[in-house]
């Protein structure tokens, strides 16, 4: 229960920063819940028809949908009082990236996929929902960008396996891999850390 509850709070965090991305894209209110819901439930929904994995999640549990038009009506009405926290919103977003990206490696790991597949589909529940995002509000995806991001959940499952491997126990595993998620992360963050740009040589 205490990982749904994680689960909805990273729901709503991914939901705001919908809301975030689409507030200068001039859309009406309708067009905002359903970035927020893209963003919210996107990755988490890919993964599920990837792995064909019936019924999709959200669809038998109404209260993500609750959450998400919350979360999305909230944030309409406080952009509109005040300019929103972008540091608050940076360090949330990381440990629903953190929550997202290993609940999605259980998910592969449970249908008994091998590692490579249980690192993509961890790694695309956590950032395909930001993916599309950006996509339909005409950004560069984030994880095209030099940040860390999809980087960190890459490690962070790694490190689950590595430590499932090992024999450790599969929450402590799980706990430890999310941590490390939300630590490279802000680590980058608070640094300005980027990974370097490809060019092709001039001559």
């Amino acid at each position: 229960m205490i990982l749904y509850y994680f689960d909805l709070a990273g729901v709503a965090v991914f939901a705001v920063s919908g809301v975030l991305a689409a507030r200068d894209r001039r859309l009406d209110l309708l067009g905002v819940i359903v970035i927020a819901a893209i963003t919210a439930i996107g990755g988490g929904t890919l993964r599920d028809l990837l792995l064909n994995r019936y019924p999709i999640f959200w669809t038998t549990d109404i209260l993500y949908l609750i959450v998400i038009i919350a979360a999305a009506l909230l944030t309409v009405a406080y952009v509109r009082l005040r300019p929103p926290p972008q540091k608050a919103l940076l360090v949330a977003d990381a440990f629903g990236l953190g929550l997202f990206a290993l609940s999605g490696a259980q998910v592969a790991e449970a249908a008994n996929y091998p590692a490579i597949i249980v690192v993509l589909m961890g790694t695309m529940t956590g950032v395909a929902g930001g993916v599309l995002r950006d996509v339909i509000t005409a950004q560069i995806p984030l994880i095209l960008r030099r940040d860390i991001y999809a980087t960190a959940a890459i490690a962070g499952i790694i490190l689950y396996l590595i430590l499932k491997a090992l024999g450790l126990d599969s929450s402590a595993a799980f706990g430890i891999g999310m941590a490390m998620v939300i630590a490279l992360r802000l680590f980058a963050i608070h640094k300005g850390l980027q990974l370097p740009i490809f060019r092709m040589s001039e001559r």
